[in-house]
């Protein structure tokens, strides 16, 4: 092989890479219902006794907020395991439930649901989940989930992960 179509072909593999990339970090659109989750942030806070080697301070910034108050090292372990952050629009300002279905690692293929209602509603909202303490230490670290705005029985969005079923 020469060394131009080496050169194209690693090219063509890289294009396609980055494309699917982008396709699999794309937002869910609007649905006719007005509702729209546009972000999911999934933290993993591990081990907290190897630090964090970064020239940028804001890399930082997450862990320091998350551990922040923790002053033994028994707070700071307490602390470790997987934090979510939902970003969400809903048009209309009636009450929601923010709903995510999770897997954790020790706990095979059980679906296990938190939820968190919501009745104060604004143009831009956020709600929060956290897997910390005994539950991380004895199911392990969340594998997979999928993020939904559910009024009553009526899914108005979701946003899931690349494992997700």
């Amino acid at each position: 092989m020469t060394l131009r179509r080496l050169v194209l072909s690693s090219r063509l593999i890289l294009t396609a890479g980055m494309v699917s990339l982008l396709a699999a970090c794309s937002t869910t659109p609007k649905t006719e219902t007005g509702a729209k989750i546009t972000k999911v942030n999934p933290y993993w806070l591990a081990d907290i006794s190897e630090p964090i080697r970064a020239q940028d301070p804001s890399i930082l910034h997450e862990r320091n907020a998350l551990l922040h108050g923790a002053i033994s090292n028994d707070e700071r372990t307490a602390r470790q395991g997987n934090y979510f952050t939902i970003f969400w629009e809903l048009a209309d300002r009636q009450p929601v439930t923010v709903r995510l279905e999770y897997r954790q690692a020790n706990s095979g293929l059980k679906v296990k649901t938190i939820e968190q209602e919501v009745t104060e509603l604004k143009k831009h909202n956020v709600t929060k989940f956290s897997f910390i303490g005994e539950d991380y230490v004895t199911n392990g670290r969340v594998t997979s989930w999928r993020a939904s705005l559910v009024r009553g029985k009526q899914t108005l969005a979701d946003y899931k992960s690349y494992l997700w079923e």
